[in-house]
């Protein structure tokens, strides 16, 4: 009877790009099939903690309690403008060059602040998707991680990094009860270890001490064994003819 293995289901929010994982996931663990989940940034955690991922790459800062995280790395984060905009002029700006623009805070904002740089619409957009065509229609202009700007890009938009703002930090995490060894797979994919690489679940075995080997012990001279071996050599010199 043949074993179906369960499909290691990982989930991945907006913005971040699992494919070359995958990729590595498949070369080296044919046999396993790999399940992706896209889901909401603001979903991910409450995913995991309901079992409906093995693992997930989410954006920091995600609650400890209960999860292990493994910050992979920091996003830039940028502002997207119309192509015609003042600021396309410069290479980067800072937030004190945001205080004259509506800036745009989506409820899905993911740069955990409060309040962006710049003045505030009259409402907060629903998704950054929404943003996005408020600032294409001239609204005003938004904020967020690179990898959102391009993966909403439009041709008549466009964007500058941004200084002095939060940036959005991507991490891989799952249940702490749940360390299958399929995750500890992906773990080392996403780690960069190579396919023959020792695993961290697997225990290393105690190296056994080597033993010294004992020093060879002399023999005690037996009791009067000098004196009787000088008597000998005394009689041997006595018993020498004398010329």
């Amino acid at each position: 009877m043949t074993t179906v293995t369960a499909p290691f289901r990982l989930a991945y929010v907006p913005g971040v790009t699992p494919a070359k994982w995958v990729r590595t996931w498949q070369q080296r663990t044919p046999d396993h099939p790999l399940d992706l989940v896209q889901t909401p940034a603001a979903d991910a955690e409450a995913l995991l903690r309901s079992a409906g991922a093995d693992a997930a790459l989410l954006r920091l800062p995600v609650d400890r309690d209960g999860l292990h995280a493994i910050p992979l790395y920091t996003e830039t984060t940028v502002v997207v403008v119309p192509k015609d905009h003042a600021v396309t002029a410069a290479d980067e700006v800072t937030a004190a060059d945001l205080v004259d623009e509506i800036t745009l805070h989506p409820l899905d904002d993911t740069l955990d602040w409060e309040r962006p740089p710049g003045g505030q619409a009259l409402e907060r957009p629903a998704s950054t998707a929404d943003a996005v065509e408020l600032v294409a229609a001239g609204i005003g202009v938004l904020l967020v991680p690179q990898s959102l700007a391009r993966l909403h890009h439009r041709r008549d938009l466009t964007y500058r990094p941004v200084t002095g703002v939060p940036q959005s930090g991507v991490a891989l995490s799952w249940l702490e009860d749940a360390t299958t060894d399929a995750v500890e797979q992906f773990i080392g994919i996403v780690r960069g270890r190579t396919e023959n690489s020792t695993r961290g679940r697997q225990q290393e075995q105690p190296q056994k001490k080597e033993r010294k080997p004992a020093p060879a012990r002399q023999a005690a001279p037996k009791p009067g064994g000098g004196k009787q071996q000088a008597r000998r050599g005394g009689a041997a010199k006595r018993g020498k003819p004398r010329r």
